[in-house]
């Protein structure tokens, strides 16, 4: 009998473990899933939501077409054309045609309205052009025909207007100048935003930052939505409208129709002519007053925004609960693997010693 025992002793001794984990295989399975679920939420911050940017940013728009001129030098004396455009950031080759005699010079300066007075003498001019060194400078001598001045029109050059001259003694005084005319007419900035059916622009604020004022700006609004929207520029800075009766009464700078279509698109040019915060709305009865508005900050910085969603800056609420779970977690596998259950039965009570 004592060996019998002895074999019923060994016996449980193996089947303990076997039904010690059968019994604390849920509890594993609980531990796994609060890790998992920890460890999501650690990491994503707070799952499921995401985050729109809220400020749109301009973009440079390509560069216009290079642009060629033929220009005429005669004994005259005098440039032909005299007056002649450009556009920012656009490539100029102008090709000079000695027609005359004598030697000609093509002497374009640097700077916007520089101080030159047509009656003082040649010294006087060259000391002009020696302090403000100019941007060609092209001779033309006696009894040639071609020449090259080549060239490439700064970016923030919008409006303003350069002198060229003929640098021989005397030419200038005698009429020989003319001025590069610098427009604006193709725009220097790309903005896009977009509506949607909730009354609302994505993004809700535009930036730019012009190198120059007058500005030129075009625009793509894109409808993520099925609702027909309009995108109305006020035509001042610093305006908060109350109410969409005040273009009955004020132009805007651009009014943009959005088609009422998924995926359709308007298009609109304005000119900014000062740096400020301009409000833009949508027209459409009811939509500006449900919160269909925005603003464009032009050359002024944007004020803080939302923050957006990530474990950087999530509360502290959100990562302390996913310690916390994963914590728990593991601690139910362990006392699982320990004790096949968690908390632990009472050991079971038998008669005799």
């Amino acid at each position: 009998m004592v060996v019998g025992a002895r074999e019923e002793v060994t016996v449980a001794a193996f089947r303990r473990p076997a039904r010690a984990w059968r019994r604390g295989a849920p509890w594993i399975a609980v531990g796994l899933v609060l890790a998992v679920l920890a460890a999501s939420g650690g990491a994503r911050g707070v799952p499921f939501l995401t985050y729109h940017e809220w400020v749109g940013h301009a973009r440079p728009l390509g560069g216009p077409a290079n642009l060629t001129i033929v220009m005429y030098l005669n004994d005259t004396p005098s440039f032909s054309p005299r007056f002649i455009t450009a556009a920012p950031d656009q490539n100029v080759s102008i090709q000079l045609m000695n027609t005359g005699v004598n030697a000609h010079s093509f002497t374009l300066a640097s700077q916007s309205g520089l101080p030159v007075n047509r009656t003082e003498t040649p010294a006087a001019l060259n000391r002009s052009f020696a302090t403000h060194p100019p941007l060609v400078n092209v001779s033309a001598p006696a009894m040639t025909s071609t020449h090259w001045a080549n060239f490439t029109v700064a970016s923030n050059a919008s409006f303003d207007s350069f002198l060229f001259v003929s640098q021989v003694p005397y030419q200038y005084q005698a009429g020989m100048w003319g001025y590069l005319n610098i427009s604006s007419n193709v725009p220097g900035l790309s903005l896009s935003d977009n509506t949607t059916s909730s009354f609302a622009f994505q993004p809700s604020a535009l930036a730019a930052d012009p190198a120059h004022f007058p500005a030129n700006f075009a625009i793509e609004v894109t409808n993520l939505g099925t609702l027909g929207h309009t995108f109305t520029l006020v035509g001042q800075p610093g305006v908060n409208i109350t109410t969409v009766g005040y273009f009955q009464s004020n132009s805007p700078l651009v009014n943009v129709t959005i088609p009422a279509e998924a995926g359709k698109s308007g298009f609109g040019n304005f000119t900014l002519m000062a740096a400020g915060v301009y409000e833009y709305v949508c027209t459409v009865q009811g939509h500006f007053q449900n919160g269909m508005f925005g603003y464009l900050y032009a050359g002024v910085p944007v004020p803080p925004g939302p923050a957006p969603l990530s474990t950087a800056i999530v509360d502290a609420w959100i990562l302390g609960g996913s310690a916390a779970l994963l914590g728990i977690g593991l601690l139910f596998v362990v006392v699982a693997g320990f004790t096949g259950r968690f908390p632990g039965s009472p050991p079971s009570g038998h008669g005799g010693h």
